[in-house]
């Protein structure tokens, strides 16, 4: 009880700075969480629930190890918990995306030929994230002859994993912020000074531009909560300096959307602008996540009747507002003519914003599922 009594004291003294309990990565936390949990008649019982289900880390944490194996002893029946039902436990699975899951996830699928192996294999053909330890089991099961394994192969060789997923909006709207005049470095994103913190992805979040812009931001999402906010460098390029992941992972954080229920502060899919474009390392880090960067073209130089740039008295080009991007402004992203619009106004087109490739990254939640996915399309049997 140790561990997670420290757990709840962490917590309470994250409340003091406004944050919300820190994401679970551990392996022995996560063990007492589920003593807890099976413990029928224990206090702490509905708050453990809550942290395996909410708050626990997917992926190759230590914590996923512990809670993929713990789903599975649920699916195999093994475990009885009222609050995760088999089915549930196999939804949870498919949320945790790589490394510990995709084993239980084979474990199940190729062992029973039953209901449980076929709602694996479902599961299955969603999921990118595979070692080769992974898809060398899948091949050895299906020269074995294993109709599960012939299913997943087919499926991936058919790229359902991408195909299945829904299509990308007609039309996405947006509400602009103007993150800043000129240039937006990443360490106004993710400030340097500050990359202590970075693995706590709340708590990097705090030092992201100002604390007064982190509230106009969240007061423009109240206003347009069905629209995206998209950070703005008016006048200049979004993103220029380090390359820095973190920026991205703030900006998500600030103005995406959540990758999944069960996965704490991890978000996909900002939108971003600039009027001299993307930085190029920053719109790559941008596709990561599934997200938009455009090159607005909002502010241009002005130039005379001899198509001469006009200059000013300090010998710099005289620029001139083409159209407004001001905070507050609702724009259409419409991925179909891939133009950008304002209310019925076209304003540019933003072709390069969503070329096939962007267009997949966007449809898929990031570049990363896209690459993984056609490595496993691509399987030797």
């Amino acid at each position: 009880m140790s561990i997670y009594n420290d757990y709840i004291q962490e917590i309470e003294d994250r409340k003091t700075q406004g944050l919300h309990p820190k994401p679970i990565d551990g392996a022995e936390l996560t063990s007492e969480i589920i003593s807890q949990i099976k413990s029928v008649n224990n206090f702490n019982r509905e708050e453990a629930v809550n942290f395996f289900i909410f708050n626990t880390l997917p992926g190759t944490t230590a914590a996923a190890v512990v809670k993929a194996q713990f789903l599975k002893e649920i699916i195999l029946g093994e475990a009885v918990v009222a609050e995760i039902t088999p089915d549930f436990a196999f939804e949870l699975l498919s949320h945790m995306k790589g490394g510990p899951s995709i084993k239980v996830l084979l474990d199940i699928a190729l062992a029973d030929n039953g209901d449980r192996a076929k709602k694996a294999a479902e599961v299955l053909k969603t999921q990118v994230f595979l070692y080769d330890a992974d898809t060398d089991r899948l091949k050895e099961a299906y020269h074995n002859g294993n109709e599960i394994a012939t299913q997943i192969l087919e499926s991936y060789a058919n790229a359902e994993f991408f195909t299945k997923l829904p299509e990308v909006a007609e039309e996405i709207k947006v509400v602009t912020y103007i993150a800043g005049i000129g240039d937006i470095s990443t360490d106004l994103l993710s400030p340097g000074n500050q990359a202590h913190s970075r693995s706590d992805r709340e708590l990097h979040g705090k030092c992201m531009i100002t604390p007064q812009a982190q509230a106009e931001i969240k007061a423009l999402q109240a206003q347009h909560p069905d629209k995206s906010v998209m950070l703005v460098a008016e006048k200049g390029t979004m993103g220029v300096g380090s390359s820095r992941m973190s920026g991205v992972n703030n900006v998500a954080l600030w103005t995406g959307k959540r990758s999944s229920p069960y996965i704490p502060f991890v978000n996909i899919a900002p939108i971003v602008g600039g009027t001299n474009g993307i930085s190029p390392i920053f719109l790559t880090t941008v596709d990561v996540t599934g997200g938009i960067g455009i090159d607005l073209q909002n502010w241009v130089k002005k130039t005379d009747e001899n198509g001469n740039v006009i200059r000013n008295e300090n010998d710099e080009p005289v620029v001139e507002e083409v159209f407004s991007v001001a905070t507050g402004t609702v724009l259409t992203i419409n991925t179909r003519t891939k133009k950008l619009y304002n209310g019925d106004q076209e304003l540019i087109n933003i072709s390069k914003a969503l070329t096939p490739q962007k267009m997949e990254f966007i449809k898929a939640g990031g570049s990363y599922a896209i690459v993984f996915g056609k490595k496993n399309s691509n399987i030797c049997c």
